[in-house]
């Protein structure tokens, strides 16, 4: 009987889904099976659109078994939204489902692996139903490490002709910059704009793009590929014993599976270590599985193996997760089996760092051939004696252009949130904090384009402390070109927000969607913010638009549906 071809198709933002996808190809070849692992990006046609085009047949694949595993935060309005759609989607087109679809969630104690072990172990014995392993092939035991994906050669000399400056472009691009070519941007300023004695850091960076071939419109995004710390990159190869001015070629072991792109070739230890390898991101399970398997040390094998295990999940929570103890902590904790990884299997053990976005905050209009962003430096305490920081904002935040020329590689991509082209068409801004930056872009563009009815709402905490702007945004109101509703939280016994601003000026608000067909947008803080901005619109809806509570509703969702309202949340 024929084994199953299987294929992984993962779309991943933070890591987590091609983790996943990764594990599922492993314990795929531990069973002896077929598997390909691949981004839906990488597909050869447009995954997405292709698979919802109105004109397939039903009976499209009726060929094939599928198991969708979705990953979320049931903490927001549409868990897993994307998962459930593509399920429902697969059946319409005549697949079978193997299993119903996965919904892990980040909000289970556990985290997603709660669900996703079960779903797991139920998917290959499905898979492995009607095509169990043939006796003389059995399963890889999984203290066995799976081969690394690449092999990596050590040189001895360092290469003549610096290959490290070939992956990024210079002033003359081929092509507007992108992740396999960003534009090394020169940084001109890098303010801080919160008050001395307030709580958190938040920068106003300003780089030069002149000659990058870079263009953007409000609601635009741009995307920083940042860097591990001296420090960190010097403790990291002392732990490991390597020697960061060491060059090294590599060579997929698998057929289909490139070098990382990002990469030069050949490249130095260096390199890698400071631009390429997430030692500053939280390990997952995957990483204690196999480095129990690359542990000569008894007793700190035992230790990673118990972690990795399905039983030791609360005891890796709070080892790991909950403190957010990163990948660098947690190897000089185990020193015996950090000195004995294989630098072929970094690749393996440890992430690539992500890129991070950062709403643009300024108009080409307003500021010609510059591009700025407004960056909370992210620094917590958990239980661990270090403070937590923010890789990229910390990054950002050390750089410093008065004392020499500082680069930072960079390149834009289209945002979420698109804005009205016709002159008179009002638009109502909400965005407390640094929620306020995309809205600063539009401001500007706006005004510069003789476009009125610019209604901003802002929050922050203390005028004297967060008031992002603030002297732009009195100037703008002088001129006629912008009405400006402030929340100061903090200036009085009870906290007031964007919220209770929106609502207390509900005629206005009314007026502006119903009467004059305003958009409204909405940045921030995901957690409670939209939820009170929705709450207080619907109350606008019935109060000043006399409508029954399911009218509101409805005409909320309609503003969406038409793009009416547009929002722009993080965690």
């Amino acid at each position: 009987m024929l084994s199953p071809q299987l294929l992984v198709l993962f779309g991943s933002q933070t890591g987590t889904a091609q983790d996943v996808s990764e594990r599922l190809g492993r314990e795929a070849r531990r069973r002896q099976l077929c598997c390909r692992v691949q981004a839906l990006d990488s597909y050869p046609v447009g995954f997405w659109k292709f698979i919802f085009r109105r004109n397939l047949p039903s009976t499209s694949l009726c060929q094939m078994d599928f198991a969708v595993l979705g990953l979320g935060d049931s903490s927001y309005a549409k868990f897993n939204f994307v998962a459930k759609k593509l399920h429902r989607r697969l059946l319409q087109l005549g697949g079978s489902a193997l299993l119903p679809v996965c919904l892990g969630d980040d909000q289970h104690e556990l985290g997603p692996d709660a669900t996703i072990d079960p779903w797991l172990r139920d998917l290959w014995e499905k898979v492995l139903g009607p095509h169990a392993v043939p006796l003389d092939l059995g399963v890889t035991a999984p203290a066995v490490p799976w081969p690394s994906r690449f092999t990596l050669q050590l040189l001895q000399e360092a290469p003549r002709k610096c290959s490290e400056e070939l992956s990024v472009a210079g002033t003359d691009p081929q092509g507007p910059p992108s992740e396999l070519q960003p534009f090394l941007a020169p940084m001109v300023t890098n303010q801080r704009v919160t008050g001395p004695s307030h709580f958190q850091d938040v920068r106003l960076i300003e780089f030069d793009i002149s000659g990058s071939g870079i263009s953007f419109a409000a609601g635009d995004v741009v995307l920083i590929q940042p860097e591990n710390a001296a420090s960190r990159v010097q403790q990291f190869c002392q732990l490991l014993g390597l020697d960061p001015d060491q060059h090294f070629m590599l060579q997929p072991q698998e057929p289909g599976v490139p070098c990382p792109e990002r990469l030069p070739q050949p490249c130095s230890v260096r390199r890698l270590v400071s631009q390429y390898l997430d030692i500053s991101s939280v390990p997952r399970r995957s990483f204690f599985e196999l480095l129990a398997c690359l542990s000569p040390h008894e007793l700190e094998r035992e230790k990673l193996l118990e972690l990795s295990s399905a039983r030791g999940q609360e005891e890796l929570c709070e080892y790991c997760t909950r403190p957010r103890r990163t990948i660098l902590e947690v190897l000089c904790d185990f020193p015996h089996t950090a000195s004995a990884v294989p630098p072929a299997y970094l690749f393996d053990l440890i992430p690539p760092i992500r890129p991070r976005a950062f709403s643009i905050a300024s108009s080409l209009l307003a500021h010609p051939e510059r591009l700025q962003i407004l960056v909370a430096v992210v620094q917590y305490r958990t239980r661990l004696k270090e403070p937590r920081r923010g890789l990229c904002s910390s990054w950002l935040a050390s750089l410093d252009p008065g004392q020499g020329p500082v680069q930072v590689p960079l390149w834009v991509r289209s945002g979420g949130l698109k804005f009205p082209e016709t002159r008179d068409t009002p638009v109502i801004l909400v965005g407390p904090g640094t929620g306020v930056a995309p809205f600063r872009a539009a401001i500007q563009e706006r005004v510069a384009r003789g476009q009125i009815g610019n209604v901003l709402f802002f929050g922050c905490r203390q005028r004297d402390q967060d008031f992002y702007w603030e002297a732009e945004w009195k100037e703008l109101q002088e001129r006629g070109c912008l009405t400006l509703i402030t929340a100061f939280s903090r200036e009085q016994e009870q906290k007031v927000y964007v919220q209770h601003r929106i609502r207390e000026q509900g005629p206005l608000v009314w007026e502006l969607l119903e009467r004059r067909g305003a958009h409204f947008y909405l940045a921030g803080n995901a957690k409670y913010m939209p939820a009170g901005v929705s709450d207080a619109l619907t109350s606008i809806f019935q109060e000043e638009g006399g409508l029954s509570s399911p009218e509101a509703a409805a005409y909320l969702a309609r503003l969406q549906r038409t793009l009416r309202f547009q929002t722009e949340t993080w965690a």
